[in-house]
């Protein structure tokens, strides 16, 4: 496994606040924020409710962009990551029950709950940015 994958894997072990940008209907760029969590295959999922917009536009334009790592505007020394993908929605209910946590529960029911989904995206490029140097290392699928 690359040094960059792995990396990648163990800053995404717990949930993680990220951007997501996706393409609406009409072909312009949308960002939104999203809790992001990897498992050690390099499959990063969030949950989603399936009534979002963002399904919507998946469903028409699976390529996502996700930019996390720096959360505290006062701690500017951690790197930044970049992360293309494409995304996929699923309503297993095995996928819905192993992504499942506490903080969730202020959106859904439960994990039978059914507007919650899974979005899972694979990776295909990222782009690791460490602070002080101005050309990322990068991992391409």
């Amino acid at each position: 496994m690359s040094e960059i994958k792995q990396k990648v894997i163990e800053m995404l072990q717990l949930p993680q606040l990220s951007s997501m940008a996706t393409i609406t209907l009409d072909g312009k760029p949308w960002t939104r924020y999203i809790m992001i969590q990897s498992d050690n295959d390099f499959n990063i999922r969030s949950a989603v409710c399936l009534d979002s917009r963002k399904i919507k536009q998946i469903e028409k334009n699976p390529e996502v962009h996700l930019t996390f790592g720096i959360n505290d505007p006062q701690d500017l020394n951690k790197p930044y990551i970049q992360i293309q993908g494409t995304a996929k929605i699923t309503t297993d209910q095995q996928e819905k029950n192993n992504y499942w946590f506490e903080m969730l529960s202020a959106i859904f029911k439960g994990p039978e709950d059914p507007s919650y989904a899974i979005m899972i995206i694979e990776p295909y490029r990222v782009e690791f940015n460490n602070p002080g140097t101005m050309i990322p290392e990068v991992w391409e699928k």
